[in-house]
């Protein structure tokens, strides 16, 4: 492109034998050129700019989605720890209930036992009560024997009398002892049907629930809750591997957006070249007076710098400080420099008329070469307010380091200048389409950082 305007040039330079006419023409037809390819190349900045930051709100946002699902990962990992832990414990619980069970029919068989052994007592108390009933016969057989014997028995009636009475006695404590067996064997006898599935009829079943059949109701309810945990599981598992391929597919769009990012840098980064090669070739264009602009305000600042430091207002060291240190409660974060209050002196008067001095001037600050700005236009400098991060990104933009990729190439540039295109951030989503020029800050013949000079399209 650089070589049509040489050609252009030469041409013009050697046609001495044209008419003043026929030069007119030729200069006009490279002049029209170079204005049709500036407001073309201007156009491609300009959907290079728009395509290079939709692509960035994209990789943003893929990114996030990246961290979403990260985030959802770990927290299913905790779910299935979980459901691991309610398996293991219900199969614990499944063993408990068999031991229950199985102790339960155990304590069952001795109270059979118990109620077995209340039997032969009963069995004995009636043998006991048969006797009795026997020896209070024969005592009284020989208490009437005795009293035949006249005074001769009289010894034998007493002694006669006596197991009459004992016999009644024994025969009172064998009725209480059975009817004390009756009563435990009633309450055993439903204790025993209590933990036994066997030996109840419906009447029974209807008004009690038997130990069994609440232990297996339990059993049942803990069985359903492992079920519901494996299936739990399951469809855990499957959201996993859901999740895996959502994750893989980011992740490829992120590599396309990467890839993608990279082609619409390479693509702006033409159009700017196409500019400042128009911009250079001789040929006034859209950009020129801006260009013009910066590069002798930047001179201005070179020379007030130089002079600054000749009267030792500030020392080279302290000019060229970039140990940025961060400012408490700050955010966006603020840093300071040995250079603060000198630029906060020097550099309104020239930022502030620059910006006066063309139309759609959005701002003019001076960078140094790490992208840091000291202090910006007045507008910008407004103390943060605490808590208020969308305020403070459009309003406090001052005591900053803007290094992207714009500020760092306006800060960095050493070349007589530098075009670029790019959207401005101003906070809470909203952006501002720009074109920005760049001229370098000299001091002391060492190269401080860059005037950047930005205006709308």
């Amino acid at each position: 492109m650089w070589g049509i305007f040489k050609r252009h040039k030469a041409q013009i330079e050697i046609a001495d034998d044209l008419e003043p006419a026929e030069l007119r023409a030729s200069q006009h037809d490279v002049r029209e050129l170079a204005e049709t390819l500036q407001r073309d190349t201007s156009g491609l900045g300009c959907e290079a700019a728009h395509l290079r930051g939709s692509l960035e709100d994209a990789t943003a946002i893929a990114a996030h989605q990246t961290e979403t699902l990260a985030g959802l990962v770990a927290k299913l990992q905790d779910i299935v720890q979980s459901q691991e832990l309610i398996h293991n414990e219900t199969v614990s619980g499944l063993s408990s209930m068999k031991l229950a069970r199985d102790s339960v029919g155990h304590v069952g068989h001795e109270v059979r036992e118990v109620v077995e052994t209340l039997h032969k007592v009963a069995d004995a108390a009636r043998e006991i009560t048969q006797v009795a009933l026997q020896t209070r016969l024969v005592a009284f057989n020989a208490s009437v024997e005795a009293k035949r014997a006249g005074v001769a028995g009289a010894g034998f009636s007493v002694v006669a009398d006596a197991v009459k009475d004992l016999s009644n006695q024994v025969e009172s404590i064998s009725k209480a002892i059975m009817s004390t067996i009756g009563t435990l064997d009633l309450r055993i006898q439903s204790l025993a049907n209590d933990l036994s599935d066997q030996g109840q009829n419906a009447a029974t079943q209807k008004g009690r629930t038997s130990f069994h059949q609440a232990l297996h109701g339990v059993e049942e309810g803990v069985i359903r809750i492992s079920n519901a945990a494996d299936a739990s599981r399951q469809l855990t598992q499957g959201v996993h591997e859901q999740i895996g391929l959502m994750e893989t597919e980011v992740q490829q769009a992120r590599t396309g957006l990467a890839s993608a990012f990279k082609r619409s840098e390479a693509v702006l980064t033409v159009s700017e070249k196409l500019m400042e090669m128009i911009s250079v070739s001789g040929v006034d264009t859209g950009d020129t007076l801006y260009i013009e602009l910066v590069q002798r305000v930047a001179a201005q600042i070179s020379q007030a710098l130089d002079e600054a430091v000749t009267a030792r207002r500030i020392s080279l060291d302290q000019l060229f400080d970039d140990q940025y240190k961060p400012i408490d409660g700050t955010q966006p974060q603020q840093h300071s420099t040995h250079f603060n209050a000198l630029m906060d002196v020097l550099l309104p008067p020239f930022q502030e008329e620059t910006l006066k001095a063309l139309p759609d001037i959005v701002f003019c600050i001076a960078a140094d070469r790490n992208g840091y700005i000291s202090t910006h236009n007045d507008i910008y400098c407004q103390p943060q307010k605490p808590g208020e991060l969308v305020w403070n990104t459009a309003n406090s933009r001052w005591r900053r380091i803007f290094n992207d990729r714009t500020g760092l190439a306006s800060g960095r540039n050493e070349r007589p200048f530098l075009l670029q295109t790019y959207r401005r951030d101003m906070g809470g989503g909203k952006f501002v389409l720009l074109k920005e020029a760049a001229a370098p800050i000299t001091v002391g013949g060492r190269h401080w950082g860059g005037l950047r000079l930005a205006y709308r399209f």
